[in-house]
C-alpha cells in the first residue's frame, strides 16, 4: 500500500481525486489493532485537501493510576496543504499557518508528495485526550498517599494547622 500521495498522480487522476485506504500499525504508537483510515485527496488548485475517517485502538497509560488501558480512536481528518509557499521569504517554510479563523494550511515547502503515514501519526496524537484516564471511577494509585507519609522529609506537613480567615 502506498503511504504517500504524489501530487503528479493526484493532478492526473479522474476529477483530480484519489481515494485510498490505510490499514496497519503505526510505529511510535502502542497499537492494539491496526489503524484504519479511508481517505480522499482532492486537488483544489494551489491546495490539496485530504479528508476521511480514522479508527482503531491504542494503549495509553492512565495519568492517575499509571495502568495501561485501551483507547478507541474514531475521528475525522480534514487537512489542507499548500502546493506553493504562501508565506513568502520572510517566514520559515514547512510550517502550519492559519489562513482565516480555524482554517490551518500546511505548507508543502516545494515537496511533490504528502506522507500519509506522517499525517495519520500526527492526527492520532492530536486526537488524544489532554488528560488520559482509564475510567470515570479511577481513583489513582492508592499507595501514593502511603508513599508520601513514609517520606520523613514530609513529616513537617503533618502538624500544620490552617486557620480559616474570619
Amino acid at each position: 500500500m502506498e503511504k504517500i500521495i504524489l501530487l503528479e498522480d493526484l493532478e492526473n487522476a479522474e476529477n483530480k481525486t484519489l481515494y485510498m485506504t490505510f490499514d496497519e500499525k503505526i510505529e511510535g504508537l502502542d497499537c492494539v489493532t491496526p489503524i484504519k483510515a479511508e481517505l480522499c485527496a482532492k486537488s483544489l488548485g494551489d491546495f490539496v485537501q485530504v479528508s476521511g475517517h480514522v479508527n482503531g485502538k491504542i494503549l495509553l497509560e492512565c495519568d492517575l493510576c499509571l495502568e495501561k488501558f485501551e483507547y478507541e480512536l474514531d475521528f475525522d481528518i480534514d487537512e489542507v496543504y499548500s502546493k506553493h509557499s504562501l508565506l513568502g521569504d520572510y517566514e520559515e517554510s514547512g510550517q502550519e499557518f492559519e489562513l482565516k479563523d480555524g482554517q490551518f494550511v500546511t505548507d508543502l515547502n516545494g515537496e511533490n508528495e504528502i506522507d500519509i503515514y506522517d499525517l495519520l501519526y500526527q492526527s492520532v496524537i492530536l486526537d488524544l485526550p489532554n488528560k488520559k484516564v482509564c475510567g470515570i471511577n479511577c481513583k489513582g494509585r492508592e499507595f501514593l498517599s502511603e508513599e508520601i507519609s513514609a517520606d520523613p522529609r514530609l513529616e513537617v506537613f503533618k502538624n500544620i494547622q490552617i486557620n480559616p480567615k474570619k
